[in-house]
């Protein structure tokens, strides 16, 4: 089994942040590969190959001029309470500050590559989430251990670290059970939290609309339910009356513990909570049927989060929405008209940013985000050309769509960031994936071909109609415009005659004024 543990220094000093070496009496050929695999995760540079780099994900012209980006900056990094295991009651004696957490993680049923990967990826969600990165711990094992995750062992040694560095919270590249999370803190003395409650973070920060707001608080409560948690006396059980050994008046109680209290007020806010998302329902659906009478094709972006979904909607409608450099920077779906060369009006929807691992209850919670997707014409999947595994960002995407059940829509694969990929990088992902567009939001490079394929891609009109609308209709002429391919126009002393190509709902309405 390979482990990482501190080297330690000659004057038994604490050790440095990210040094580490190697204990494998099995694997020797691996000792340098595995040395280096923490220094290379939590190294600044590695780190923006997951996020980012600011110098070139800054803003276009096309962007607007991003009005929310100053308060979503402000509160990036807001500090938060202290996180000390025991604390003091007094609110105002608090310490604020950012929390400074240890990654955790195992490799062994993936690659030691897939692996840096996804604590790469952690790292980015931990500073996105307003945390300071301080080490990483990197275990090759086969089989997370069933009580603390990294084993006896290794539980002891992420303890050692966290005293040496003065970190305050242990971030797991997983989902950690209930029971083991609770164990690890109490080994490491120290809040441990999963990769799921740092993306429930994120989205808590991010969410600005009332209905996106009470998704993630649904989320939250979802997660939160089988992870509470209490000690001493607030686990002690009330009186009940007589049954409580008679102990008069005073005493009698429902009988129920603090954690029983906490988890029937967490079930009764959760059921509140679906209520006012089935609530809004509606008024999505009738703005999505007043789009599907009009007959206006839909096209939804999708695509892993920070790919770029948000720079390309701007690039292509000038909708000026927020885009960041941070991950799961959109939450809520922006919808946008456009047209296509020949005139044909369109729908572009920007939609929630997907992830690996991404937590089941916010699939669930977010499925009226989703559906965006569900009900399109065509899904433009959006991949970051410049991230280092492309192919994995592919196949998380797929997974989430297919969940959603929308895997039977037409795909169109974009990768955007070209700008920042070579020549060898653009042969490879064309290869990956025939019929792909490689495009820039940037620079605008491809941003023409992927308005042409769009346009192939959405359902045109079809059935010839010749008719006369009188000019009290000037409604439906309007849509024939908007929806419909005008063949010949003449106006005549009854109205409008014109000829187009127009689809079945729009042949129904005319119906009544065809000639000929």
């Amino acid at each position: 089994m390979v482990v990482l543990v501190p080297k330690k220094p000659e004057s038994e000093q604490p050790p440095a942040s990210s040094e580490w070496i190697v204990e494998d009496e099995f694997a020797a050929p691996d000792l340098s590969k595995a040395r280096a695999a923490v220094n290379r995760i939590l190294d600044r540079d590695a780190r923006a190959a997951a996020l980012g780099d600011d110098s070139t994900h800054g803003h276009s012209e096309y962007d607007g001029q991003q009005l929310d980006l100053e308060e979503r900056s402000a509160l990036r990094r807001v500090a938060g309470l202290s996180t000390e295991r025991e604390d003091i009651s007094d609110v105002e004696y608090r310490q604020l500050r950012l929390e400074k957490v240890v990654l955790i993680g195992l490799y062994g049923q993936q690659s030691l590559q897939e692996a840096e990967n996804s604590l790469r990826e952690l790292a980015a969600l931990a500073e996105t989430a307003g945390a300071e990165v301080l080490d990483g711990l990197l275990q090759k094992r086969a089989h997370p251990d069933a009580a603390t995750y990294l084993g006896k062992g290794k539980a002891q040694e992420l303890k050692a670290l966290v005293a040496a560095v003065g970190a305050d919270t242990v971030i797991a590249d997983t989902e950690l059970a209930p029971s083991q999370r609770r164990a690890l803190e109490d080994v490491v003395n120290a809040k441990v939290i999963d990769r799921t409650a740092v993306i429930l973070d994120i989205f808590a920060q991010h969410a600005k609309s009332r209905e996106g707001k009470a998704q993630v608080e649904l989320a939250q409560l979802e997660y939160l339910l089988p992870r509470l948690r209490g000690w001493g006396e607030s686990m002690s059980r009330q009186a009940g009356g007589q049954a409580a050994g008679g102990v008069g008046m005073g005493s009698r109680g429902p009988g129920e513990t603090k954690i029983e209290l906490d988890r029937r007020r967490i079930n009764t806010r959760m059921a509140k909570l679906r209520k006012q998302i089935a609530a809004m329902k509606p008024a999505r659906e009738t703005k999505r049927a007043n789009r599907t009478r009009n007959a206006v094709p839909a096209v939804a972006i999708a695509g892993y989060t920070n790919a770029g979904k948000s720079s390309l909607l701007n690039r292509i409608t000038q909708a000026g929405v927020l885009v960041q450099n941070a991950l799961f920077a959109t939450l809520d779906p922006t919808v946008r008209k456009a047209v296509t060369p020949d005139g044909r009006a369109y729908t572009l929807a920007d939609t929630v940013g997907f992830v690996r691992n991404l937590p089941h209850q916010l699939v669930e919670a977010f499925r009226s985000s989703l559906e965006e997707i569900e009900s399109s014409d065509l899904v433009v999947h959006v991949v970051d050309a410049s991230h280092p595994d492309p192919a994995g960002q592919i196949a998380t995407v797929r997974q989430v769509i297919a969940e959603v059940g929308a895997s039977g829509i037409p795909e169109l694969i974009v990768f955007n960031k070209a700008d920042l990929a070579d020549d060898v990088t653009r042969m490879a992902l064309r290869g990956m994936e025939p019929g792909s567009i490689l495009v820039s939001s940037r620079t605008g490079e491809g941003i023409d071909e992927l308005i042409a394929a769009i346009a192939v891609r959405l359902p045109e009109p079809d059935i010839r109609v010749t008719a006369v609308v009188p000019y009290s209709r000037g409604d439906l002429v309007s849509r024939l415009h908007l929806n419909a391919q005008i063949l010949e126009l003449e106006y005549v002393e009854e109205g409008t005659k014109l000829t187009a190509l127009v689809n079945p709902v729009m042949a129904t309405e005319l119906e009544p004024f065809r000639v000929g």
